[in-house]
């Protein structure tokens, strides 16, 4: 009966919710470890209360899990047992007193703008991966657009005449300008590179691999991280690091808060504040630097 239940809970984020599918993983992996552990301790899924929720959730703790996987894993569990109170599988729901677990805000972690310039001269235009790992790069760092979004454009979400892509992003289409450096970086990609690569004509993936297969998530992290190891950065580098720079250094140079929010494709202007904070203490460290009466 419970694999049932977490089927049909599976299938209702899929198809009413139309949750991505790295984020239906996520629910998938969240929810088995939690029947995995109803299952040694002899418990029933339905007839579970908040203490055992609890007790459940301070085992991940002993087992040494970081207080953002706990908290997740309560968020999962809440979406889970919401979805069986609504389909009257249980009366009550377990979740609904338990507080999340506080979790330390950290500053995303961003590059210097030489840093920047350091890792996009890092690929070179001397073969067909030098090519595209520099359109890659350049797209990211011109756009802020998220590893997921990168890695599923079309050739038909770009237009290099008009300087823009389009991204479908967690809620909505979003247009979003491409630069100069980024544009020719993406030309010299599709003349040279690409039609080579692909190996299937109607295939329509903008970024593809050496097998001529749409790239994915964990092949970009490995291009950031030989890049990276190559340039000599010694800063943790990830696909969210250059997003994160491409909002701070935007609002270095002036942009509007709104403007970036809109590129980014916050759905909350909240999210976006967080850079502002960041460019500030930025600003604050220069002037304590630099200021002869500092």
């Amino acid at each position: 009966m419970e694999n049932n239940l977490v089927e049909s809970f599976l299938e209702f984020l899929q198809n009413d919710k139309k949750l991505s599918d790295n984020t239906l993983q996520s629910y998938n992996r969240d929810i088995k470890l939690y029947c995995n552990y109803l299952e040694e301790n002899h418990m029933d899924m339905v007839k579970t209360d908040s203490d055992e929720i609890k007790e459940y959730l301070e085992s991940l703790k002993t087992k040494g899990k970081a207080v953002s996987t706990v908290s997740r894993n309560l968020a999962s569990l809440r979406s889970f047992y919401q979805y069986l109170h609504r389909t009257k599988v249980i009366t009550d729901d377990p979740t609904v007193n338990i507080e999340s677990p506080k979790i330390e805000r950290k500053p995303p972690k961003i590059l210097t703008s030489e840093q920047i310039e350091l890792l996009l001269e890092q690929p070179k235009c001397v073969d067909l991966k030098g090519y595209r790992d520099k359109a890659m790069l350049e797209l990211v760092y011109a756009t802020g657009i998220r590893v997921t979004e990168l890695i599923s454009l079309n050739i038909d979400d770009i237009n290099l005449e008009e300087g823009y892509i389009k991204c479908l992003g967690k809620s909505k289409e979003r247009v979003i300008p491409i630069g100069s450096l980024a544009i020719n970086a993406l030309k010299e990609y599709m003349e040279k590179s690409r039609n080579i690569l692909i190996k299937d004509e109607n295939d329509h993936a903008l970024f593809v691999n050496v097998n001529g297969q749409r790239l994915t998530r964990q092949g970009f992290w490995k291009i950031i991280k030989q890049y990276k190891t190559q340039a000599n950065i010694d800063v943790d580098i990830t696909p969210h690091t250059l997003r994160h720079s491409f909002a701070v250094h935007l609002l270095e140079n002036g942009a509007e808060l709104r403007a970036i929010q809109e590129m980014l494709g916050h759905s909350d202007i909240s999210s976006t504040q967080v850079y502002a904070q960041i460019g500030q203490n930025r600003i604050k460290d220069v002037y304590m630097k630099t200021h002869p009466r500092a």
